[in-house]
């Protein structure tokens, strides 16, 4: 085995700012508690928490490390005490509260599953934080069944591609939102019946005409601000409405009459700062019914670009211009 060194290379955050405020920086290496592992990392995932975390704007928990990155894929390098399911040199990919920027991060094992048989490390770092969020979002929230409709919003971002998929496997009909005539390919190309530019066309009119006048029966938004109204116009009777973010804000003028007269149900979640049993919950029904999919090629992480670890300013430039379609993700 190869002995684990003190210290590592790290991406940290200098101060609140631009993309220039993320430096290499050397960082001790963490020790695994009571039921972690330690990964060497192989790739990390870039989110938008991170993104927001780097202005200032979405600080660690209490107790978690400064260091961003929420995803990973790598290698068991050690184990803490009580871990049970992971011995060394398994490979892995983790959701984590933060840390996924460097040589070595730690994970509680109940957040980590095998790399899927098919996929590179990089492809699996683009998992953990964008399944776990659709799938505990989409299906156990939201309720998403068989033959419903499901309106998502940014349908070619990582969150967005991974519920086109997942909703289409799953057998529902979905209509995606996203910015230009080429996301909306994007999005069409990845099961979604119908996609909606939303910076030329109306996505409620367009929602409605879709599902014949009845609405969405659950929407998965991380617009906020005017948004929130035009999902309750959007919504189906007994809809349900999922907020995962708010990218616009998280302030709205609403007439809420439409949630009694539409009996909706307007929920939301996070995950970062979720308990160690509920996301160990939602990696495990990950792993039951997705994984599967994934193994036999139904569904797979949407690749944008691969940027080398040295380089995440670059990765947060391009996640903050939108162009992107799909995972940006970080390679050791």
């Amino acid at each position: 085995m190869t002995s684990i060194p003190a210290t590592m290379t790290a991406i940290g955050i200098t101060a609140p700012g631009g993309p220039e405020m993320l430096t290499s920086q050397e960082r001790p290496v963490p020790q695994p508690g009571d039921g972690e592992i330690l990964v060497k990392v192989v790739a990390a995932g870039v989110n938008r928490p991170d993104v927001a975390q780097r202005k200032g704007l979405y600080p660690p928990p209490p107790g978690v490390t400064d260091i961003p990155g929420l995803e990973i894929a790598g290698v068991v390098a050690a184990c803490g005490p009580g871990c049970r399911r992971w011995k060394l040199g398994d490979q892995v990919t983790a959701l984590v509260s933060g840390g996924g920027y460097a040589q070595y991060c730690a994970a509680h094992e109940t957040h980590a599953l095998p790399v899927p048989s098919g996929l590179t490390a990089t492809e699996a770092a683009a998992i953990p934080e964008t399944f776990f969020t659709v799938w505990h979002n989409v299906f156990e929230r939201g309720g998403l069944k068989a033959s419903e409709t499901l309106l998502v919003h940014g349908g070619s971002s990582g969150i967005g591609t991974a519920a086109i998929q997942l909703a289409k496997a799953f057998g529902a009909r979905v209509i995606a939102t996203a910015g230009s005539a080429e996301k909306c390919d994007a999005c069409r190309r990845l099961g979604a019946d119908v996609a909606i530019n939303y910076r030329a066309e109306d996505f409620v009119a367009l929602t409605k005409s879709a599902t014949g006048g009845a609405g969405a029966q659950v929407i998965l938004d991380m617009v906020g601000g005017d948004y929130i109204e035009r999902n309750y116009e959007a919504a189906a009777v007994e809809g349900r409405i999922v907020q995962i973010a708010f990218q616009g804000s998280p302030r709205a003028n609403v007439d809420f009459r439409r949630i009694m007269l539409k009996r909706l149900h307007h929920t939301g979640s996070t995950l970062r700062s979720r308990s160690v049993p509920d996301k160990a919950s939602i990696a495990q029904a990950v792993e039951l019914s997705v994984w599967p999919l994934i193994a036999a090629g139904k569904v797979r992480p949407v690749m944008d670009e691969i940027f080398p670890f040295g380089e995440a300013a670059k990765a947060h430039a391009r996640m903050e211009s939108s162009v992107h379609i799909g995972k940006i993700v970080l390679g050791m």
